[in-house]
């Protein structure tokens, strides 16, 4: 079980490194050109449409939660650094919370 969570957290954070590339925006603005020339070979036909529909409608799926695994790493990344700066300035940490409350 392990082994499948280290498989798929590396994998998460790969795709998400790998969509934020101009090498992934290129991927995609490539099958959408390529989609769009093949519309006289099938009569643009409603199995053509149907075939961008779904996908563009899995990968959007599949990327709002590759969004909210990278933002849920940044948030506790700026969580941990910000504790860490409290902790180093004490006194000043509460001298702070005194003016917040």
């Amino acid at each position: 079980m392990k082994t499948k969570k280290h498989f798929f957290e590396r994998f998460a954070n790969a795709m998400t490194q790998f969509t934020g590339t101009s090498t992934a925006f290129s991927c995609a603005a490539i099958i959408v050109l390529a989609w769009a020339i093949s519309g006289p070979f099938f009569d643009y036909s409603e199995t053509w449409q149907l075939v961008i529909n779904t996908g563009t409608t899995i990968v959007t799926f599949l990327m709002v939660f590759l969004i909210q695994k990278s933002q849920n790493k940044d948030s506790k990344a700026i969580q941990l650094k910000l504790n860490e700066l409290l902790a180093a300035k004490k006194a000043q940490a509460t001298a702070w919370f005194a003016l917040k409350i």
